[in-house]
Formats: C-alpha cells, sequence, structure tokens
C-alpha cells in the first residue's frame, strides 16, 4: 500500500508529471504561460494535450470534461469521449489541443441576467493551465473559465483572474518604486476553512425541507444543543472519524492540500481547513472540496449539509477565507516584520487594504450575501453584518501612534508562564483573536470570517483582489514623481490611515453598543441580501470593475440580476416546500393525535363521570387553537407566494421575498414548532431535531 506522500496528487496533472511526459522545450513554455501569464500556443497545446490524454488513459480513464463555474452557485460539466474512429470499423483515443483549449457547453439554460436569450444557445469554455486538471471517476477533468458566444463573462474564474493579474500589475509598479526590481510578479494567497453538517442518510430522505432546500424549515429544538460546548473539538464520533479519513484520502489524492480536520461548535457539525495556495487553486480546490465531501459522505450513509443555517438555533456553518499577498521572490507583504515601525512597505500595504475595506465595505458585504447567510450574520455565530476591520492591540497601537505622530512601544513577545514545571514556558502572540470580526488581521494575513459555506470564494477574492489593486494604483500616481520618496510614503500612509481610520475596531463585533458606533461612524449594516445587493450597481462599484477591466458595466448590471432572482427563486421554494409539508403531513397528524385525544377522554368518560379527562382537554384545546392558526397562516403563506407574479422588478421581488414571505414563513413555522413539542411522536411526520443531530 502506498503511503501518503506517494498517494498525494496522484490523480492530478501536477508540475511534477508534465517534467516527466512533455518535451523540455513544450514545458518551459508552459511554465511561462502559467507563471507570467504569456500566451500559448497551439502547438504547445497540442504536444500537453497528447501527454495529458495518455497519462489520463494509463489512469483508467474514457472521458474528458471542461470543468467550470457558471453564475448558479455549483461547477458545471460536460463529458466527451478520447474515442475517434480510425476507418477500419475500429477507434484509437485522441485529444487534440484544439479540444482541449476550447469546449463548447449549450450556454442557454446558465444564468446570464438578461445578458443571452435562451435562443441564443452557445457558449464558450477556454482551458486554464494555472489550474491543474485531475481525475476523478474514470474522467479527466480540466478547469476552465466560460464566456458567452459574444465574449461576455458568464462564470465565477475569469473575474478573478482578472483580478489576480490586475493586483499583481499594481503591486509590481509599487515595488518597484520601492527598489524590489527582482520581483516579476505578485499573487494573492488564500486558506479557505470549510465548516459542514454530517447526519444520517435515513433522517435526511425522511425530510422534504432538507432534500428540496438544504435546511429545515420546521423543527423544535432538541432538550440538548450545544449550550454545554462539549461538541466543540471533542473526540470525533467513529463514524465520523472513518468519514474523514476517506475524505482527506480522496482529497489528497487530487493534490487538495487538507490539513486540519475537528468538530465544531454545533451537535453534528464539523470542520476542514487547507493549507494556503494562490487564490484560483484554492477557489478549485475549494469547489472540489465540497463536491467530494458529499460524494463521500453517500459512501458512509451520511449527507453532507453545506447550507448555511440547516437548524435553527445551533450555529450554521462559515467559511474564513484566510486571504494574504505574496511576491515571487517568497516575500509576504502582509508581514509586519520584526519592526513594524520602521517597516514602510508593509505599513503602505497595510493602509492600502484599511483604504480598499473602508470605501468598499458594501461590496464586501454584498459578495457574502445569500439567502442562507443571511441567517447567520449578526447571529452570534458570525460576524455582524457590519463590515469593520480588527488589527489587534499591537498593530493597532502602530496605527494609533503613526495617526497621532506619537511614538511607537513594540509589544514583545511575552512568556507564557504555565505554572507547572514539566511544561514547557513558550511565545505569547502579540495580538488576541477577534471572532465576532469579519475581517481580521492573523499576524501576516485577513481573515474575512463573513462568508457561508457553500460560497463559491472566487467572488470574494475577486473583489478583494481589485479592490486592494485600486488603491494601490492611486498611490503609484501620488508617489511615483517624488523628489523624497521616504516623507511622500510616510505622509501618504498617515493621511490614508486617518482618513479611514473608522474602519477599524477591535472591540465586540456582537455588542448593541457596536452597532449604535458604527452608524456613528457611517459604516454600512445591510441586514439581507436585497437590502445590500441594491448597492451593487453604484456608480463607485461599477467604476471600480468596469475601469480595472475585471468585469464590464453590463456584466454588473447581469449579476445583479442573477443574484436577485436566485435570491427571490430559493424563498420561492422555501415557502412551496413549507406549504406542502404543512398541508400533506403536518395538519394530518395534528389533527389524528387530537382525535385520539377525544376518542381516549371520551372512553374514560363511558368508563366513570368521575375520572379525570383534564390532560387530554388541555392538548386538545391547545393543539386545536394552534392548528386552527397554523392552517390560516399556510393559507396566507400560500396567496404571498402567488401573489409575487405580480412584480416584474427583480429588486422588488426580493424585497417582497424578504419583507411579506419570509416573514410569514417565520410565524408559520413557529407554530409549527410548537405544535410538535404537544404532538405524540408516534404521529408527528418527520425526524426530530435530536434524533437528526444526535444520530451519527
Amino acid at each position: 500500500m502506498k503511503n501518503t506522500a506517494e498517494q498525494f496528487g496522484i490523480n492530478v496533472f501536477n508540475d511534477k508529471k508534465m517534467q516527466e511526459r512533455l518535451p523540455k522545450a513544450t514545458y518551459k513554455a508552459l511554465r511561462k504561460t502559467i507563471e507570467n501569464g504569456e500566451a500559448l500556443d497551439l502547438s504547445v497545446a497540442n504536444v500537453v494535450a497528447n501527454a495529458m490524454k495518455d497519462w489520463a488513459v494509463e489512469m483508467g480513464c474514457t472521458h474528458y470534461t471542461h470543468w467550470f463555474q457558471p453564475m448558479t452557485g455549483v461547477t458545471a460539466e460536460k463529458h466527451d469521449s478520447f474515442i475517434c474512429p480510425n476507418g477500419d470499423g475500429q477507434i484509437i483515443m485522441e485529444f487534440s489541443g484544439k479540444e482541449l483549449i476550447k469546449g463548447e457547453p449549450d450556454a442557454s439554460s446558465f444564468p446570464s441576467g438578461g445578458i443571452r436569450a435562451t435562443f441564443e444557445a452557445r457558449g464558450y469554455t477556454t482551458w486554464d493551465p494555472t489550474s491543474p486538471a485531475f481525475i476523478r471517476d474514470g474522467t479527466l477533468y480540466i478547469p476552465t473559465a466560460f464566456c458567452s458566444y459574444t465574449g461576455e463573462v458568464l462564470d465565477k474564474k475569469t473575474p478573478l483572474l482578472r483580478s489576480m493579474e490586475k493586483l499583481s500589475g499594481e503591486a509590481c509598479k509599487i515595488l518597484r518604486l520601492l527598489g524590489k526590481d527582482s520581483v516579476k510578479r505578485v499573487t494573492t494567497t488564500v486558506g479557505p476553512e470549510q465548516e459542514y453538517f454530517l447526519i444520517d442518510k435515513k433522517m435526511y430522505d425522511a425530510r422534504p425541507d432538507l432534500i428540496y432546500t438544504g435546511r429545515t424549515l420546521f423543527g423544535a429544538m432538541a432538550p440538548k444543543g450545544q449550550e454545554l460546548d462539549d461538541h466543540y473539538f471533542g473526540s470525533i464520533k467513529t463514524r465520523v472519524a472513518a468519514y474523514m479519513r476517506d475524505l482527506d484520502a480522496e482529497l489528497w489524492k487530487l493534490g487538495v492540500l487538507a490539513k486540519t480536520k475537528h468538530n465544531e461548535v454545533a451537535p453534528s457539525q464539523h470542520e476542514l481547513a487547507p493549507i494556503f495556495t494562490t487564490s484560483n487553486i484554492a477557489t478549485d480546490h475549494n469547489e472540489l472540496t465540497m463536491e467530494v465531501m458529499k460524494k463521500t459522505a453517500e459512501k458512509h450513509g451520511l449527507v453532507c449539509l453545506l447550507h448555511e443555517k440547516p437548524f435553527a438555533g445551533v450555529n450554521g456553518s462559515g467559511k474564513h477565507n484566510n486571504w494574504s499577498i505574496s511576491t515571487d521572490t517568497g516575500e509576504n507583504l502582509l508581514d509586519p516584520g520584526k519592526k513594524p515601525e520602521e517597516n514602510l512597505q508593509f505599513q503602505l500595504f497595510l493602509a492600502a487594504v484599511v483604504k480598499a475595506v473602508d470605501e468598499y465595505q458594501d461590496l464586501l458585504r454584498i459578495t457574502v450575501a445569500s439567502a442562507g447567510n443571511d441567517h447567520r450574520l449578526g447571529a452570534n455565530e458570525a460576524p455582524p453584518a457590519i463590515i469593520s476591520m480588527y488589527l489587534g492591540d499591537d498593530l493597532g497601537a502602530l496605527v494609533d501612534s503613526i495617526i497621532d505622530g506619537k511614538p511607537y512601544t513594540s509589544h514583545d513577545k511575552a512568556d507564557m508562564q504555565t505554572g507547572v514545571d514539566v511544561l514547557p514556558d513558550f511565545k505569547k502572540d502579540n495580538s488576541d483573536r477577534n471572532r465576532t470580526s469579519p475581517f481580521a488581521f492573523t499576524g501576516n494575513k485577513f481573515e474575512f470570517r463573513a462568508l457561508g459555506s457553500s460560497l463559491n470564494i472566487a467572488c470574494p477574492n475577486y473583489m478583494l483582489n481589485t479592490m486592494v489593486a485600486e488603491e494601490l494604483s492611486q498611490f503609484y500616481a501620488e508617489l511615483k514623481d517624488a523628489d523624497d520618496l521616504e516623507a511622500a510614503l510616510k505622509a501618504l500612509i498617515r493621511k490614508v490611515l486617518s482618513e479611514h481610520r473608522r474602519i477599524i475596531f477591535n472591540g465586540d463585533n456582537y455588542s448593541d453598543e457596536w452597532v449604535e458606533e458604527a452608524e456613528k461612524r457611517g459604516l454600512c449594516n445591510y441586514k439581507s441580501l436585497p437590502e445590500a445587493m441594491e448597492h451593487y450597481i453604484d456608480k463607485k462599484n461599477i467604476d471600480l470593475f468596469a475601469l480595472n477591466g475585471i468585469v464590464s458595466e453590463a456584466e454588473m448590471h447581469a449579476r445583479y440580476e442573477i443574484e436577485l432572482e436566485h435570491y427571490s427563486k430559493l424563498l420561492h421554494i422555501e415557502a412551496l416546500t413549507m406549504v406542502d409539508m404543512a398541508k400533506k403531513n403536518i395538519t394530518p397528524a395534528v389533527i389524528s393525535f387530537v382525535k385520539e385525544l377525544a376518542d381516549a377522554a371520551a372512553v374514560k368518560k363511558s368508563v366513570s363521570s368521575k375520572v379525570s379527562t383534564y390532560a387530554e382537554e388541555q392538548l386538545i384545546d391547545s393543539l386545536s387553537d394552534k392548528l386552527e392558526e397554523f392552517v390560516k397562516k399556510t393559507d396566507e403563506l400560500d396567496k404571498a407566494v402567488k401573489a409575487s407574479g405580480d412584480y416584474t422588478d427583480n429588486l422588488e421581488l426580493a424585497k417582497y421575498y424578504r419583507n411579506t414571505v419570509f416573514e410569514l414563513m417565520q410565524e408559520l413555522r413557529t407554530l409549527g414548532d410548537s405544535m410538535e413539542t404537544e404532538t405524540s411522536a408516534e404521529y408527528w411526520p418527520y425526524p426530530s431535531y435530536g434524533e437528526i443531530l444526535f444520530g451519527v
């Protein structure tokens, strides 16, 4: 049996395999494309395609697919075989450079936000050589970008790749000003921590709400939840541990750097964290991770839930986006170094991030907005909807000293005194962590903590890259002609930090006081997707992406329409599912139980008029009153869903679903959950929270 090191990347056409299988000239040309963004010649693509095909066939593959990320929120793939007739009734296995570079999926049924009509079906996928091809289930997967026949971007990968190029160019210009001429490329890196739930498949199959929507629309809290904090980092159950072992093995074969696994706060909730890699590969790997999580769960009789809030009353699932900037010479541009007060390069890049987050806080909020994530943000399990930055005591003191023009006193790393002789002392970090902050500095990177668990991380990362690139561009324009560069740097850093100090907050983001303080500072507080998305097409945001060549104004309007339409469709499905569950199962179940109570009371009275029927009568009265209200609310919700057809504007429709339909859903759920606590388990039609969350 091969060890882990031998298994790692075995299903990936990685650099090692390329060196082994490609002629030196071809390999060098491909590396120039990957590392420097140089155009790829078709003759090179032909050689690469043939080598890739030979390797895939040796590994048992019969098909290839262009794997892409349309605006659906999930990945897409169309499989073609390698077979080609040879003229004598037999076949040969062929794969050309043209087939590697370009695919042609039908684009008519993917969201386009009005850019493409249904009858305009042609779309193209194009090979992304910066993300290695891999093998799954007998198919060669080729990561690709996706666009329409007329060239509009219809995916999430293309803007990310463009933003990485833009940030690299602007950062290199700044670094050359600072004398770093050897730097040829700057790369953003990401390590996305992924939270998820595991539940028994039998329980899942008995819940229409989980099947159709990914979350429970009804469900009373179990007697025990997460209040004892005993699940967090607790001993991993045998069945879950077996799943995690298989998951690690499958991900390692695919070259995914899965590093950490543990139990999360809520029962049946867990987390997987990878090692950092480039933003593009990290995005592909995270999409791949979510797919492998689901498929691996099936083999263990489990279901992996990636919804942001599958169970009310316990923590939902998020995804922490650890983002940093590094040069091709190995320097982390967000590393303060031993003397951050003297590190003007670090201060300048820090100032760019601070300015970007402040000026485009609305975009950062928008990029994590979703129907699922709206349940989490501000719920004391995730950061609030207010975007702010945490710098910590040490870095916060540095910023204060720069702004106020006062000397900076370094907080030297103190020894942690354990007070036990056999336990070694160790150095503490300069600052504590702040788990309530949406955007926290954590040593040499920023942790964007507000992402939902199912989100494609390309979106927040291309926004981060673009907004920071824009600030660096402005910095370069101001600094390039300076007579005294050091003086100009210090003046610019101080000016920027002073003007954008309001975005920095090192306290408790969950507190009511912070909400009031944030309002005084003029920070945004968009509590739902419709409220946030309304600002996506503000002029400053269109200018940011259009003028930097990331997405055009037309493409931004398309994405605006897509997100609003998607939100309304999700709530529409949830509402219809609730109505269906209420009418077909919950109402009949409660009626049957009430009838049994009435029959039991009648039997008692027939035996003796002195026998008390108090218990039955109390339950009958309570359930009858609630059921009557429940049926009325079901009808109200049904009518409200039908009334949504009166809206033609996507923003107004999304607001209607949020303010009217969603509120009715909440009211109906409250009644349903209350009836569940009073109805016999023999009659209640769905597995309870206790059975689901503690049944693995």
